[in-house]
């Protein structure tokens, strides 16, 4: 079976397209780039080094400008998932949805109209698990937003690891972060080609949450 995967170029979607790999032939990614932070659907911060990591994998990638309503991003899915199956002829579309019902509804709503089959292998997986899964295969992982209370700026950039969940468990934060608690960047997982380096890059800080804006990234 030919799969698209949606690929947000996070800890979930990169783990998703791991696990569909043993068993699927992987014929796209496919990313949805919202206006801002403000996104209800699809991942903003470093959303600019997804190209980045589909020359790491190897893999075209469909990506679509869409603003930040759900509204105007279920009609961008509903473009970029058409333009896959006509230009890739997929079969199915594989998410990382975990837990979000709110995601995972509206991803299986827009496959439904393209006769595409939706995939979401981490779905009810523990979310402890999700994290183990992702570290114990190899990935590197970075934070890249972080909405929380009490906020810590430190976590910024930092990778995902013991220390960080600690954290996120010692102020009852979703763990897995599906409801917009953090977001983050894989640079390195086993089907990369290279490791990512992030070069530069700039904080922006705001009350109780920030982001990191990469100015520059390599792949080395």
């Amino acid at each position: 079976m030919r799969v698209g995967v949606l690929y947000s170029g996070g800890k979930d979607s990169n783990l998703a397209l791991y696990k569909a790999s043993k068993h699927f032939e992987i014929s796209c990614l496919i990313n949805l780039r919202p206006k801002s932070s403000e996104s209800e659907i699809f991942h903003y911060p470093t959303a600019n080094i997804v190209d980045l990591q589909a020359k790491a994998l190897g893999i075209p990638l469909v990506r679509v400008e869409t603003g930040d309503r759900e509204k105007e991003q279920v009609k961008a899915l509903y473009g970029a998932l058409k333009v896959a199956k006509e230009k890739y002829e997929i079969d199915g579309v594989v998410t990382g949805a975990v837990r979000s019902v709110y995601q995972a509804t509206r991803f299986q709503r827009v496959c439904d109209r393209l006769d595409l089959w939706c995939f979401n292998p981490l779905w009810l997986m523990n979310e402890e698990k999700v994290i183990e899964n992702a570290l114990s295969s190899g990935f590197k992982v970075i934070v890249t937003r972080l909405a929380v209370y009490p906020f810590d700026a430190r976590y910024l950039g930092a990778s995902l690891g013991k220390e960080f969940t600690r954290y996120l468990e010692k102020i009852r934060a979703n763990v897995v972060g599906e409801g917009g608690e953090y977001e983050t960047l894989v640079t390195y997982m086993p089907l990369f080609k290279g490791e990512i380096r992030v070069v530069e890059y700039e904080k922006i800080l705001g009350e109780n949450e920030g982001e990191i804006v990469v100015r520059r990234a390599v792949l080395g």
